[in-house]
């Protein structure tokens, strides 16, 4: 059996059907396996110089070393040609808003007991909130 980027390339479609930057980064998932493909991305195609986003350094000095393998995981999937050289860019996850974060967090610590004035009344409110919580 063919592998399907095989015979979708071999298929006289429009030039713009779909590119080899679309297929190079569809069959990156499969060339790298599950756990790697976690940690990158295959963003774009620089001729034949696939560019993948990986999380930090030692992501990228662990793909580095394994490049090689992978080059032939991706001319088994694509065809030899389509994928000459890969490029590793460290690029951070992003971040959460810092203001949206910490409005949650100070909705979290403030307790709508604090309001009731009487201490008896207090006690007896955050008891029973316990005891409906538990």
């Amino acid at each position: 059996m063919e592998r399907a980027s095989k015979v979708i390339r071999g298929l006289t479609l429009p030039c713009d059907a779909i590119s080899a930057e679309e297929l190079a980064c569809a069959a990156w998932p499969e060339a790298v396996g599950k756990k790697i493909a976690v940690h990158t991305r295959a963003v774009r195609m620089v001729r034949t110089r696939l560019v993948v986003e990986v999380e930090d350094k030692t992501w990228q000095r662990q793909l580095m070393t394994l490049s090689a393998f992978i080059l032939f995981n991706l001319r088994k999937h694509l065809g030899s040609g389509a994928v000459e050289d890969l490029e590793f860019r460290v690029t951070p996850r992003r971040r959460e808003p810092q203001r949206a974060v910490a409005a949650f967090r100070a909705s979290l610590q403030a307790d709508e007991a604090d309001a009731i004035a009487d201490p008896v009344l207090r006690g007896l409110y955050k008891a029973s909130r316990k005891k409906a919580l538990a």
